[in-house]
């Protein structure tokens, strides 16, 4: 989900640039700054990249720059006329109660918010929206673009991982058959010491049996493991977003290699299993990537 992309434009006096960047992120988060005097922009943008993409700490940045020699100040009649009239009526209420309040200068007149305007404020807005705007899909499409080159990489990566998973599953496979031997030996030992005990009754028998043989047996754990592989080739191959359920996947994998370890009960089988522990640790940080 990293990628970057920027998009520059101009209309007449004013200039503005956009630059869009993304890093991982478990959900969709957006930053955006705006400039200022453009109502609805952060909205629509905000519309536009929920749209188009499922996950990633998005952050957009919008920049205007104004050509200052064509900046120019007007005074405003009627603004200056309302500060008038608001300075007249507190000057008559404040000397009916007794009051004295201090004249303010010309100066501090002129100082009033509103009383000088600049020209641009006067710009249409919305036509500058517009054009502003006109940038936005090409610089999303961009931005698509790279996310699904560093998409395509993240492929073939986890692809590799899942190659490797899946040769390390089999060489579990080969390492449970070996010990097959070890495991009977530990089993029939067990059941001596059942039967050792004068007052073992059947149903007891039956328990102790049941219990070890499901303590030792990794066929399930080794099943699931294959089925999880399974299921992550055909969510990489999917065009949908997939990161959410990559990751809880990653976590099902952990799942059964932790009880395969569990159970191993043999060193070489162990030792796979903290392979496919490391394997799988790798590919769980590489799916944090994926959208």
């Amino acid at each position: 989900m990293t990628a970057f992309a920027s998009r520059s434009g101009a209309d007449e006096n004013v200039q503005w640039t956009w630059d869009i960047r993304s890093v991982n992120g478990r959900g969709l988060d957006m930053r955006l700054r705006m400039p200022d005097g453009i109502d609805g922009l952060e909205q629509t943008v905000r519309a536009e990249i929920s749209k188009r993409f499922a996950r990633g700490n998005i952050t957009v940045n919008m920049r205007l720059t104004r050509d200052e020699s064509e900046r120019s100040l007007y005074l405003d009649e009627w603004a200056l006329d309302t500060v008038l009239n608001a300075l007249e009526t507190i000057t008559v209420r404040a000397k009916a109660k007794g009051v004295q309040v201090e004249k303010p200068s010309t100066a501090e007149i002129l100082q009033t918010r509103g009383v000088w305007t600049n020209t641009r404020a006067e710009e249409d807005a919305d036509a500058l929206k517009k054009h502003v705007l006109a940038d936005l899909a090409p610089l999303l499409d961009e931005f698509a673009e790279m996310r699904a080159a560093e998409g395509a990489a993240l492929h073939a990566v986890i692809s590799e991982q899942l190659d490797r998973i899946e040769a390390l599953i089999t060489d579990a496979q080969d390492a449970a058959e070996k010990r097959r031997p070890e495991v009977r030996e530990n089993f029939k030992a067990a059941l001596q010491r059942i039967m050792d005990d004068a007052e073992v009754d059947k149903s007891r028998l039956a328990q102790e049996l049941a219990i070890i043989a499901v303590k030792q047996d990794v066929t399930e754990e080794l099943d699931r493991l294959k089925a999880h592989v399974a299921a992550a080739r055909a969510l990489i191959s999917d065009p949908a977003p997939a990161g959410r359920k990559l990751d809880f996947l990653a976590q099902e994998f952990n799942r059964e290699v932790n009880t395969l370890c569990s159970k191993s009960q043999a060193t070489g089988l162990t030792q796979v299993g903290l392979e496919l522990k490391a394997v799988i640790e790798q590919m769980r940080e590489q799916i944090q990537n994926v959208e």
